[in-house]
């Protein structure tokens, strides 16, 4: 879990950096190494590519999409480590929706939980001078989607590969950040070539080994681990980059990962 989340780390600070390109420019790239990565791991393995369930294979590609363009867009408007924090409500979203779609039941503590997470965003939001409206919407708008994600990768259940669920988001993304990124295409310096092709591959690895974590540990175990993703982006971004975050931001920072972490071990210890 720990090289997985290195792994996006290393992805949403390459995105951070690569300010000039297009948001659907790099959704395009972001996909494309993915795509081919997890085409040969399919063949290699045998797995048919169209899978098994459809339709809810392309709605999970779709609302995936819409997510991880509005979540690059954020990351134009925020520094990366509050972008990812935010991100990270996308539990909150999912456990809501949850109890509509799944028929899920949510406890009282776990609504108090969302209630700080809500509380460390506007904290954020509030005290960060760095912090924009816009930033913020694309953000949690993202979460919004990504809260669809998981409601639909549990629909789909053990029904197909992971490998073909990933697939299936990376061939919808390739599509629509390539026919999007057509009018607005920048054409990227030598660095920044360099930079766009590892995307896929740093998501690749991210998707694998975050996959093999919970194959091989229990959930409440490895779970919390992924949220290393912003600690790590934070001391990157600061170390590297020159980003800067106030005591405050931090704080809220603090309070959604808190938050969502004793949310994760209390669901998954019922």
């Amino acid at each position: 879990m720990l090289i997985s989340t290195l792994s996006f780390t290393g992805m949403n600070l390459m995105i951070k950096e690569l300010e000039t390109i297009p948001a659907f420019q790099i959704v395009f790239f972001r996909a494309i190494g993915t795509f081919i990565l997890a085409s040969l791991f399919i063949a290699s393995k045998g797995i048919g590519f169209l899978g098994n369930n459809r339709k809810l294979l392309i709605l999970r590609a779709l609302v995936g999409v819409t997510s991880m363009t509005l979540f690059f867009m954020s990351l134009k408007e925020l520094e990366a480590g509050t972008a990812v924090s935010i991100r990270y409500i996308a539990p909150v979203f999912a456990s809501i929706m949850a109890v509509y779609f799944l028929k899920e039941k949510l406890r009282p503590l776990q609504l108090v939980l969302f209630g700080l997470a809500f509380t460390g965003v506007m904290i954020i939001k509030g005290f960060d001078p760095n912090i924009n409206l816009k930033g913020l919407i694309l953000a949690l708008t993202a979460a919004f989607f990504t809260g669809f994600v998981y409601i639909f990768i549990r629909k789909i259940g053990k029904g197909d590969h992971y490998m073909v669920i990933v697939n299936y988001f990376m061939f919808f993304s390739l599509i629509t950040g390539g026919l999007l990124s057509i009018s607005v295409w920048v054409n990227p310096t030598p660095t920044q070539w360099i930079m766009l092709l590892s995307l896929g591959v740093f998501g690749y690895f991210g998707q694998v080994y975050m996959t093999q974590a919970f194959q091989l540990a229990k959930t409440n175990v490895v779970a919390p681990l992924k949220y290393m993703e912003v600690v790590f982006t934070i001391l990157i971004s600061v170390t590297w980059l020159g980003a800067k975050y106030t005591l405050l931001s931090l704080v809220g920072v603090s309070l959604i990962i808190g938050a969502l972490i004793l949310n994760t071990v209390i669901k998954k210890a019922e």
